[in-house]
């Protein structure tokens, strides 16, 4: 994803990271909260249009690096599920 490798649930990426970065597909409401607090950065790869459900985590810590990851995968892996309807 974005020239980097990535992670996948029901064939969607949900995480990857970049040299400074760990990057997460999340609710848009969550990504502003986590770009509202200054945890967040907007994802835009693409100068002036941010992608909306994906926000950049700079310099993370282990902890909470995990805990993004997860909240990710379970995100993506409900949004499959509820496609699959």
């Amino acid at each position: 994803m974005l020239r980097s490798p990535g992670l996948k649930t029901a064939g969607k990426f949900y995480s990857f990271a970049t040299a400074d970065d760990l990057v997460v597909k999340l609710p848009s409401s969550r990504v502003d909260e986590l770009i509202d607090t200054g945890l967040g950065l907007p994802c835009s790869p693409r100068p002036g249009r941010p992608m909306k459900e994906w926000v950049r985590i700079p310099a993370p810590d282990e902890g909470p690096c995990l805990s993004y990851v997860l909240e990710a995968r379970t995100f993506v892996a409900a949004v499959a599920r509820n496609r699959g309807r």
